[in-house]
């Protein structure tokens, strides 16, 4: 073991020795109280407050808003919460006792300067810390409730709202302020903190941006067990801030190994939605960048609008993974999406094997589409299933054909006019309960039951 190494060990050990549990329950708890099991906290935000470096939170079942309704959180120590207790904590059962994190549109006016419901950000401590071992376990994260939606456009019939909007409200009778379009987890990119971060059983549904949006520097970053549903953008992303050696454009120094090792194992991503209501980019389930070394094994992937798995963010050589026995269905475009020089390659897994050998690709194996599709029986909400694979999208363009269209016409110069677009729905909030029910649909792929 190095000296950097031994320094490092022996700065974890020290704050291990130290840590704390605090306790909190948004029901019985008090903010003067001590935080004990005996006498918890009220809210989170207090005790991120009181929390040190090495502490965990141990959270009660309920629905927590942040300081003043600002509706996220400030981790800025190395701590640890763990959700899903009963309001005494004689119990832990995460789907049954929920923590939540659920804001409402109401309050989007008091969302404050944090980009993510739990944004992550150690650039104000004097010195970052080095050795970090923080898990996030049993939590719930649902934006449906935040978000604007419009009140008759792109609503399926029977739905209770129609496309998620980044503008203005549309429905002055219930949504009072636009989308906050927040991340559900965010971790700064000028974060230079080391160590593990993993979450754990916890649920990520109807984010108005990436839902789960990374950036760490160097360790290891695991996303295991969690359910993702009906998010914009990407569903999970995680990314390196280090500096990565080159000896020219895309050519890693020899010896390099990306500084994140990813595990994203056991996860259901589905239904990640495009950018706009275009369907035109975006809509990746997971997708990697450079500097990380990702192992993506036993997911459930499908239902994505663009792709399941995009790997187009920066040079093949420049980081790495490992795809191996995940399920990938119904992915509207490609199941993988990845650039082989000149162009972007779009391949569903039965092709799986013309991708072996491309830069960055150390193993894709035993991969595989979904063969018994009832497993999702019960599962899946069949009203909303049924209108996105029934979805159409529609393109108008009218173009003006008065003197400014003439003369340009005459120049050989391209006519201007107005595009009408129309699309059955997007990104439409999706039940939490039936997301939830996702836990537990195939035996060893995708997020399994919670013990």
């Amino acid at each position: 073991m190095n000296k950097l190494m031994t320094l490092t060990a022996a700065a974890l050990a020290a704050t291990t020795a130290t840590a704390a549990d605090i306790y909190v329950s948004l029901e019985t708890g008090k903010n003067k109280n001590e935080g004990t099991k005996e006498a918890p906290l009220k809210n989170l935000w207090k005790a991120l407050e009181n929390a040190k470096d090495g502490d965990t939170i141990h959270l009660a079942e309920g629905v927590y808003p942040g300081k003043m309704k600002q509706n996220w959180f400030l981790i800025d120590k190395a701590v640890s919460i763990i959700g899903g207790y009963s309001k005494d904590f004689s119990a832990r059962k995460p789907l049954e006792h929920k923590t939540m994190f659920q804001a409402l549109n109401e309050n989007n006016d008091k969302k404050g300067t944090g980009l993510g419901v739990f944004t992550i950000d150690f650039t104000k401590q004097q010195k970052q810390p080095e050795g970090v071992d923080m898990k996030f376990d049993g939590l719930i994260f649902d934006e449906g409730f935040a978000n604007s939606y419009h009140e008759t456009k792109g609503k399926p019939e029977g739905f209770d709202t129609g496309m998620w909007l980044e503008g203005p409200a549309m429905n002055k009778t219930r949504d009072k302020f636009p989308s906050a379009n927040r991340y559900l987890v965010y971790s700064a990119t000028a974060n230079r903190a080391t160590g593990k971060l993993s979450f754990k059983n916890c649920a990520f549904v109807n984010s108005g941006n990436i839902a789960f949006n990374v950036t760490w520097y160097e360790g290891e970053v695991d996303v295991e067990n969690c359910v993702f549903c009906n998010n914009r953008m990407i569903g999970a992303n995680v990314l390196c801030s280090k500096a990565i050696p080159q000896d020219g454009p895309n050519k890693p120094k020899a010896g390099w190994k990306p500084s994140v090792k990813w595990e994203f194992k056991n996860n259901t991503v589905l239904y990640t939605w495009s950018r706009l209501n275009d369907l035109a980019d975006m809509g990746f389930g997971v997708r990697n960048n450079t500097g990380v070394e990702a192992e993506i094994k036993d997911n459930i992937i499908g239902l994505n609008v663009l792709t399941g798995y995009d790997n187009t963010k920066g040079a093949g050589t420049l980081k790495k993974q490992s795809i191996d026995g995940n399920v990938f269905f119904l992915n509207r475009e490609s199941d993988i999406q990845m650039t082989i020089s000149p162009s972007i390659a779009k391949v569903r897994v039965d092709d799986f094997e013309d991708l072996e050998g491309t830069d960055g690709i150390e193993s894709i194996e035993d991969n595989e589409d979904l063969k018994d599709p009832s497993v999702f029986k019960g599962r899946l909400n069949a009203q909303y299933l049924n209108a996105f694979l029934s979805m159409k999208y529609s393109e108008s363009t009218k173009l003006d054909e008065g003197k400014c269209n003439g003369l340009r016409s005459m120049l050989g110069l391209p006519l201007q006019g107005t595009i009408t677009t129309k699309c059955d729905m997007f990104c439409n909030r999706y039940p939490l309960e039936d997301a939830l029910k996702l836990f537990g649909a195939m035996d060893g792929k995708g997020a399994q039951t919670i013990k």
